[in-house]
């Protein structure tokens, strides 16, 4: 493991939640064997009670638990915060994966998995989110008219004295951070995909999809072009009355 790549201070703590034994304990070695550190959590309850004291790095969440479904888990979850989730579940359906995206999930892996398949998704999730916050390293970005709480995942407008609240997804929140955090680096696709989006395997398109999103829900509150299309490289948050 390239332990810098992840995070510059303590080795990264994995809590599984999942009430079959066997399964927690094949993915606690593996994950172990990689030099992760992990804790288990068999219902809910538990996993909301470890979370508060143990302060995981990720969250692995089996869907199908006793007390709290993992639904329940994970919306909590975001209410606190922004730690890091990897559903688990044997409901092989596009739906439930929306849903999963939807409240807030970072990836998604089906049953019957390899414990090797999963390992490598959550370093790939702990490398996303040590970017993501070398990118955003302040609680409250405020850049122009725009202001982003990264603890509440709520995004601001504040023009011709009115305030507006952005309703944004997971995906279009982590690309505005992103850029807000440096308004004036000029972002690669590839950077971005890395960077922002939980959909695990996708394509750079995918990029250009979200933010041609994200600028729509900006236009209608009356900010133009922004982010903007820097041709032939990517995107940067742009107009010059955000950015300064």
């Amino acid at each position: 493991m390239n332990q810098s790549a992840i995070t510059s201070g303590q080795t990264p703590l994995i809590l599984i939640v999942e009430d079959e034994p066997e399964i927690a304990e094949i993915l606690k070695a593996y994950l172990e064997r990689h030099g992760l550190r992990t804790d288990r959590a068999p219902n809910g309850q538990s996993a909301l009670d470890l979370h508060r004291t143990a302060k995981p790095d990720l969250v692995l969440l089996d869907v199908q638990l006793p007390i709290l479904d993992g639904w329940q888990v994970l919306a909590e979850i975001r209410h606190r915060g922004d730690t890091p989730v990897i559903m688990l579940t044997a409901l092989d359906q596009d739906l439930d994966k929306l849903m999963g995206l939807r409240i807030g999930a970072d990836d998604y892996v089906v049953k019957p998995f390899n414990p090797a398949e999963v390992v490598a998704r959550v370093m790939a999730v702990l490398r996303r989110s040590t970017l993501r916050k070398q990118a955003t390293p302040r609680s409250v970005l405020r850049v122009g008219a725009l202001e982003a709480d990264l603890e509440s995942h709520e995004a601001l407008v504040h023009l011709d004295g009115q305030t507006h609240q952005l309703e944004l997804t997971r995906t279009e929140f982590n690309l505005l951070v992103t850029m807000m955090g440096s308004p004036k680096k000029v972002f690669r696709r590839e950077d971005l995909l890395e960077i922002c989006l939980p959909e695990g395997d996708t394509l750079l398109r995918t990029v250009d999809s979200h933010v041609s999103k994200l600028r729509k829900k900006l236009e209608l509150l009356g900010l133009e072009n922004i982010p903007a299309t820097v041709r032939g490289v990517g995107y940067r948050l742009g107009a010059s009355h955000v950015s300064g």
